[in-house]
This record gives C-alpha cells, sequence and structure tokens, in this order.
C-alpha cells in the first residue's frame, strides 16, 4: 500500500524588492531567480484610492453596497447582491455583466495603468521602449455565492503573444490574506507552458501542478502596493474569508513594444467598444494609445487552451 504524503505546502513571505528599483541588473536578476517582484508603495496611495472610489460608485449605482460608509468603504450588502441570477453575473469578475460594463467605462481604470512609476519599472526590466496592453482586467471579487477562487494558472495559455508579457497586480485597497489576495508559486516560470486542465473560477482553466511544487508565496497587501511576474508563472488567489467585503484589483499586463501581441490583448475587456467606453472621458490623450507603436499582430493559437496530460 503507497503511504506516502505529499509535501505540505510552504507559505513564506514575498521579498519587498523597492530596494532594488535603483539597481536595474539586480532588479532583472531577482526577476529571473524568483519568478516575480513585489513592491511596497510602488504607486501613490490617493492614486489607487481614487480608482477604489471611482469603482465604488459602480457598486453604488447597482445597489450592492451597505450603507453608512465614506466612499472608500467596501462594505457588500450581500443579501442584495446574492439577488442577481447566476447567469447576469461576471463570475469571472465578481459582480453582475452590467456593472462591469460600467467599471469598464471609468477613464480611472484606463489611466492608473499608464502611470509614471510603473511604466519605469518595466523600461528597466525590459531594456526597451514599453507597450502597456489595453485589455485591463477589473476584479470586483464579491461573496455572492456563485464564486469560487480563482485556481493556479498561468497567464500565457489566456494572454499568448510573447513571452515576456509580465501581469501586474494591483490592489485597490488595501487586501490582507483573509480577503482573498493574490499568491505566487515561485521559480514556476521557468517550467514554461504547463498543460492545463479545467477549473472553475477566473480563467476557467488551471495549470496542472506537480506534489512536489509547494513553494507559495503571500504577502498582506496595501493600497500602493504592486505584484508583478511573467505568464508563466503559476499563481492563484487565496479564499476570501470576509464575503461582506469587496476586493478590488487591477490586472494589467505590459511587454517590450517590439515583441508581438495577441490581437485580443488591445480589446476591450467586455462586450463593448472603445468608442463606448471613451465616450464620457474627460480626457483625449490615451483614446487608442497603442496606435503610436508599430504593433505586430498574431492571433491567438487554440492549442494552449486545451487540455492534456502533465507528466511529473
Amino acid at each position: 500500500m503507497n503511504t506516502a504524503v505529499a509535501p505540505k505546502e510552504s507559505k513564506a513571505t514575498m521579498i519587498d524588492s523597492s530596494p532594488l528599483l535603483d539597481d536595474p541588473q539586480a532588479l532583472r536578476e531577482r526577476a529571473e531567480s524568483d519568478g516575480y517582484l513585489f513592491f511596497k508603495q510602488l504607486l501613490p496611495k490617493e492614486d489607487v484610492h481614487a480608482v477604489r472610489r471611482d469603482l465604488l460608485a459602480v457598486v453604488e449605482k447597482h445597489g450592492w453596497r451597505g450603507p453608512g460608509q465614506n466612499a472608500e468603504g467596501g462594505v457588500i450588502d450581500l443579501d442584495a447582491l446574492n439577488q442577481v441570477p447566476e447567469e447576469e453575473m461576471r463570475l469571472d469578475i465578481g459582480v453582475s455583466i452590467a456593472a462591469y460594463k460600467d467599471a469598464q467605462k471609468v477613464e480611472s481604470v484606463h489611466r492608473l495603468p499608464q502611470h509614471p512609476r510603473l511604466l519605469a519599472l518595466y523600461e528597466k526590466l525590459f531594456q526597451s521602449e514599453v507597450l502597456v496592453h489595453a485589455r485591463h482586467i477589473v476584479r470586483m471579487i464579491t461573496g455572492h455565492r456563485s464564486m469560487v477562487p480563482t485556481p493556479p494558472h498561468q497567464d500565457f495559455p489566456l494572454i499568448q503573444g510573447t513571452s515576456k508579457t509580465w501581469t501586474a497586480w494591483i490592489p485597490l485597497g488595501d487586501c490582507p490574506r483573509t480577503m482573498g489576495g493574490l499568491t505566487v508559486l515561485r521559480g514556476t516560470h521557468k517550467l514554461g507552458y504547463v498543460p492545463i486542465q479545467p477549473s472553475k473560477g477566473a480563467g476557467s482553466i488551471a495549470a496542472q501542478t506537480c506534489p512536489w511544487e509547494t513553494d507559495w508565496v503571500e504577502v498582506e497587501y496595501e493600497a500602493g502596493d504592486v505584484l508583478t511576474f511573467p505568464s508563466f508563472t503559476i499563481h492563484k488567489g487565496l479564499r476570501c474569508q470576509q464575503k461582506e467585503m469587496i476586493r478590488l484589483s487591477l490586472d494589467v499586463r505590459y511587454q517590450p513594444a517590439d515583441e508581438p501581441i495577441e490581437e485580443g490583448s488591445l480589446n476591450p475587456h467586455t462586450e463593448l467598444s472603445w468608442e463606448e467606453i471613451y465616450a464620457g472621458w474627460q480626457r483625449d490623450d490615451l483614446k487608442y494609445y497603442w496606435r503610436k507603436h508599430e504593433v505586430e499582430l498574431i492571433p491567438r493559437d487554440e492549442k494552449y487552451l486545451q487540455p492534456s496530460r502533465r507528466i511529473c
């Protein structure tokens, strides 16, 4: 009888790479070693809180925000939210389809990813001009009865394009472990593409991890913190233990401007046109910003989204 016990997952704390921001070579070496970079207070808190307020106004509009809060309070009226039928929900996001369309129209959602501090970071990592993907994902994770945590996965099957693409995960407010922040499986970027299997949760796929892959790193996030990692790094969402709170965050992708990009990465992350998204904006400077680059578009390759067996 086989009595082998699977190794227990370690839960180390992420290393703050802020001290390396003035040493690009050391920054790139740590990225190559660990497959992630975490920065305390990379972004000004007020810039992050501004986006938070704008998104909570969308939640308020749809009637799911608890009473008696200031503009940054994230307590949800869960009874009201659970009245939304599952078929009307964006379960990869956490709110209804209609609310998510409103969230994608928020100008600050598209402006924060262009922050000079973020662009400066990726210029150091890539040693080249930076292209910001236009398809920003706004996670508005709630305790809706149909929600499940994001499974362990790589971003590459969903993003494709160049393997040099990096994801920035930006919490829009304080996000302790109990609110279900992101955790990273350190070093897994060195595996390359990992076969997938169907799964519930955002993305609807899971990477087939092996028993010895247990080196997960976590942190207590605060507004202004940024986690970033290449598209082969395996990561997942922790289970939210505060069902009455909404967890707001952005998924933003960055790549060298001279690398190919999958054509869908320049489309909105919703069933809206850019004209509909831009309709209420106060400024025009970021509209169709990617057109200033000579972008090489490549089609989506469905083979990366086909389940297959992984041999450990």
